[in-house]
């Protein structure tokens, strides 16, 4: 919810008003009206969609839902979302508590969902990958969870370890960053992993899609990462590191939940999650490992309870189709890395 204070009293009929209230029970006033057309102004005078998606997300907070107003902001937050998603290399994250490090994200995101140059981004957007070390609770849960996994598996895979989840995370943050969303810092919890904490709702199914799957995608450039330095080097740890970070996002994407996976069915009519469950039954036939196979077998029961059972989208979603299956594609393949095993 937004840092908005409520008024004490109503400016139409003086009404004395209960905290967190929205509209006025007596006069059915906009408690927050005049904070409401100061951001569709702002809004209007944006000059990217990214800032406009920003000052309509904050309006939707001081709006009840069910009402029209609430739907007609929704839809221009949905609308600008497309904006968004069809010119990203245009898009600029606005000005907030990740600043100008998110700058690029629009290129970023064109870069991953076609899977193309994925090098590039560590020459040209690695700074952004450093912008999350200077919030004091990403760095200290950070140091704490690499102390845990350090006692489980020894420094060098513990330190892989941490970075391939710290990516993972910034892959979230900067997607949701895109969309306008106001977020926390990534938090590591040790043993469990990391999360970032959504300080807005995020109601649109393919928005969320695209941030949930965001995760994984930077999550793979991480295991591609130690893959190559592992390639360069000769040292065994790194092919471990690529090989259980690439589990470990193949897991991400059980289509449950709040999970990643959870979040990309989210936007998918039934018969895609159908599509989705055939095509993991397929990659079972391609990869070995009993790891890796379990994992799979995971996420089928859970996309055919989600097809079965879940509430699924009345739209189609190719592209958040099509994300899902290569990501899962690759993630499965990188199980027949031949050097070191999963602990």
């Amino acid at each position: 919810m937004s840092d908005i204070s409520s008024p004490a009293i109503c400016m139409t009929c003086g009404t004395e008003l209960a905290p967190n209230l929205l509209t006025c029970p007596k006069c059915k006033r906009l408690i927050h009206a005049e904070r409401l057309k100061a951001l569709a102004n702002e809004a209007a005078r944006a000059d990217t969609p990214v800032k406009a998606l920003a000052a309509w997300r904050e309006a939707l907070e001081l709006l009840p839902r069910g009402t029209r107003q609430h739907e007609t902001i929704q839809a221009k937050i949905t609308e600008l979302g497309q904006v968004v998603d069809a010119s990203p290399a245009a898009s600029k994250p606005t000005q907030g508590a990740w600043g100008n490090g998110a700058a690029g994200i629009g290129a970023f995101a064109l870069l991953c969902w076609k899977f193309k140059t994925i090098a590039l981004l560590v020459l040209t957007k690695g700074k952004l990958l450093l912008l999350g070390l200077t919030k004091a609770s990403t760095f200290t849960s950070m140091i704490l969870s690499f102390g845990v996994y350090w006692t489980m598996f020894g420094w060098p895979l513990a330190l892989g370890l941490v970075l391939s989840i710290y990516i993972h995370e910034m892959g979230h943050v900067f997607a949701l960053t895109r969309y306008g969303v106001k977020i926390s810092a990534p938090m590591f919890v040790p043993g469990l992993g990391a999360m970032v904490r959504l300080r807005q709702a995020l109601d649109d199914p393919r928005q969320d899609a695209r941030c949930g799957l965001a995760g994984p995608l930077w999550g793979l450039f991480a295991a591609i990462m130690f893959y190559g330095i592992g390639m360069a080097t000769g040292l065994p740890v790194m092919f471990v590191i690529a090989k259980f970070g690439a589990w470990i996002n193949l897991f991400n994407m059980l289509p449950l939940g709040s999970l990643d996976g959870g979040r990309a069915f989210r936007s998918m009519t039934k018969n895609q999650r159908w599509l989705a469950v055939i095509a993991l039954g397929l990659l079972l036939t391609v990869t070995h490992d009993e790891h890796f196979t379990g994992v799979l077998i995971l996420l089928m029961i859970g996309g055919a309870l989600s097809a079965l059972a879940g509430k699924s989208a009345t739209k189609p979603d190719s592209q958040g189709l099509l994300a899902y299956v290569l990501l899962a594609s690759v993630f499965a393949l990188m199980a027949e890395i031949p050097q070191g095993a999963l602990p």
